[in-house]
């Protein structure tokens, strides 16, 4: 999946660095001023420090800090993570996820992109991720915070990405009879927090994550 995150990865959020993000990123800053801070929290799912007047979330295992109302994120993060961060709490409006699963190609306008990114994410399955062993796998998983569930596959599990926001993720390893397969899922109510563009970067986000894991592991 490295390919496809080229053009939308960097390691800091830095101006003057990424001209199509901080272009983005104006819009989402401008969209959210003026906005009452309980109310973003709320409809977020996230918990707002009136007193110190920051935002607390968890994201794939990591604590974030977001300042109001500057939106300044600390840790830094990724340039697109920091953005789709900014685009849920632009978007959130408290609709909880009912456990139905969609693949991206069934999101609002997504099939091409979401399409596109189921075709991609199968690919990396069965090339990289399912040719691990299950034991490998999981620790990758749960090291992004992912909860391990029962299912049909081999082994699936549930990353928070943000709050009200699940993506899952199921796998078949390969065997002697079958090569690996797997696909990723988000909930039904994924449209209601970003659009399928925002979409497939969580879904490219967490698979370059889980692969750099993976590649680290390997070679211990």
């Amino acid at each position: 999946m490295k390919e496809m995150m080229n053009e939308t990865k960097s390691d800091n959020v830095q101006p003057g660095e990424n001209r199509a993000f901080m272009q983005m990123r104006k819009p989402a800053l401008e969209r959210l001023a003026g906005r009452e801070a309980k109310d973003i929290a709320k409809k977020a799912g996230i918990t707002y420090d009136e007193e110190n007047q920051v935002f607390h979330l968890n994201s794939l295992n990591q604590s974030i800090e977001i300042t109001y109302p500057d939106y300044e994120m600390t840790p830094q993060l990724e340039q697109w993570q920091h953005l789709i961060i900014l685009h849920y709490l632009d978007w959130a409006d408290e609709v909880l996820p009912g456990n139905e699963l969609i693949t991206f190609g069934l999101l609002k306008d997504g099939m091409v992109r979401g399409g596109g990114f189921d075709h991609q994410c199968e690919q990396a399955i069965e090339q990289t991720l399912g040719k691990q062993s299950p034991e490998v796998i999981e620790e990758a998983c749960k090291s992004l915070g992912g909860k391990i569930l029962s299912s049909n596959a081999d082994l699936c599990a549930e990353f928070s990405f943000l709050p009200f926001y699940p993506v899952t993720l199921k796998i078949w390893f390969a065997d002697d009879e079958f090569p690996a397969s797997g696909r990723m899922f988000l909930d039904k109510t994924a449209d209601h927090y970003l659009s399928v563009e925002d979409a497939v970067t969580v879904g490219a986000l967490i698979l370059d994550k889980l692969s750099d894991l993976v590649k680290c592991d390997n070679q211990v």
